[in-house]
């Protein structure tokens, strides 16, 4: 099968809907038998049965095959960075369980969904083997390796639909689990977290934490102006140090459990700290080891972003902004129900010093008015000519400019006559 390469320098809206459109077309059958080509999509499979991991593999025209079940908007914007040709899920991606927007992000695009296919199709596919993709079906040539259900506009408006009839109960639900965990781990709320010892000193300073989740790209560009105004020391949670990478910026912190974040951001220069279980069990300590590279532990209970918040809150931050962090109710149901725990444990323990990325941006506009501006170039002119009458060679300047404005006005009364 010949490489075709996906087209680049298109937009995310319908202008990628279209281009995936077109290149499908160009797209050749795999021969199966040697003579005939066959309908489809094909392209090479990429798999991972976690997303994020996938997204690191993934290259523009891959199939990508996942078993994530209620598909979360973050995963599905990382997908359409990467510029899949489609998405094979071995899971459902929505159960209704609440309104998750990941399917419809990945329609909208233009990219198709093939839901709960079933995990045996990690068994018989390998990673980046040609297969074919046609309607409901994934083949290797002409052998059926997974079979499931084409997600529509259709199929996912009635899922969110339904999903949005039974959210009461999944607030309910929620709401017990919190309470519970809150019960348990209510120590965390009152003392705070252990404090590793570390060389970036917060005391005092702005601090702004970002993970690589939601609006993370737009809400760092909004807060260029308050970056560089106040320079916060810059806390990513794992993939947050590529994305401050990425944007221009170098992390001082990186806190997480460092299975997100690639290895070109843990050797940047940034502090490490490397969050553990409760009982002292870091199973991301390994990869720090392994990069050689110096980092402290920290053990504590929650996900890593309210780790990070809470650390900076003990260290004596005097403002936190959360970047790309959970901060509306189907925001916590993407990240599940021990997420949304934590993270209210979190605010309750943080309070009003914690801020998102909007309020900040908003503060940080700039209100020089076009009157002010006026104002401000005529001030200058003003004293720019006092500067040159009290000059010895005042004079002098003064009769030179005279005389350059005098030529100057014959020139343009003799155009104009």
């Amino acid at each position: 099968m010949a490489k075709v390469e996906l087209p680049s320098g298109r937009s995310r809206s319908g202008t990628l809907s279209n281009t995936m459109r077109d290149y499908s077309r160009r797209l050749t059958g795999g021969r199966g038998n040697g003579t005939t080509d066959l309908p489809g999509l094909v392209a090479p499979a990429r798999l991972d049965r976690r997303t994020k991991n996938l997204t690191r593999r993934l290259r523009p025209g891959d199939i990508a095959i996942i078993d994530h079940t209620d598909l979360d908007r973050v995963s599905a914007e990382s997908l359409l960075k990467c510029e899949v040709l489609a998405v094979v899920n071995a899971a459902p991606s929505m159960t209704g369980r609440y309104p998750n927007l990941g399917p419809q992000l990945l329609l909208e695009a233009g990219i198709p969904l093939i839901d709960d296919v079933g995990t045996e199709v990690f068994d018989k596919v390998r990673d980046g083997r040609p297969v074919r993709l046609d309607g409901d079906t994934l083949y290797i040539g002409e052998n059926v390796v997974a079979k499931g259900t084409v997600q529509t506009a259709d199929s996912v408006t009635s899922a969110t639909i339904n999903a949005k009839a039974d959210l009461a109960a999944q607030i309910r639900a929620f709401m017990a689990n919190t309470v519970e965990y809150i019960s348990r781990d209510f120590e965390e709320l009152i003392d705070g977290i252990r404090v590793p010892e570390l060389r970036t000193k917060l005391e005092g300073r702005h601090a702004l934490v970002i993970a690589r989740g939601y609006r993370h790209r737009e809400d760092l560009h909004a807060l260029r102006a308050y970056i560089r105004e106040f320079k916060p020391i810059l806390v990513a949670v794992d993939g947050g140090a590529d994305a401050l990478l990425e944007a221009g910026y170098k992390p001082n912190l990186i806190i997480g459990d460092m299975d997100s974040v690639t290895d070109h951001a843990l050797t940047s220069g940034a502090e490490l700290v490397v969050h553990a279980y409760a009982d002292g069990r870091a199973p991301g300590l390994e990869r720090v080891k392994s990069l050689e590279l110096d980092s402290v532990l920290c053990p504590a209970s929650g996900t890593s972003e309210d780790v990070a918040v809470l650390l900076a809150d003990e260290l004596g931050a005097r403002l936190i902004v959360a970047v790309g962090m959970r901060f509306n109710l189907v925001e916590f149901l993407d990240k599940g129900r021990p997420g949304m725990a934590s993270a209210i444990l979190t605010r309750m323990r943080v309070g009003d010093k914690i801020v998102e990325p909007k309020g900040v941006s908003r503060l940080y506009q700039s209100r020089i008015s076009t009157a002010w501006l006026v104002l401000l170039v005529v001030a200058a002119v003003v004293t720019i000519v006092a500067g040159i009458a009290v000059l010895p060679a005042g004079p002098i300047i003064y009769r030179f400019a005279d005389l350059q404005l005098t030529a100057f006005w014959h020139w343009l009364t003799g155009i104009l006559s």
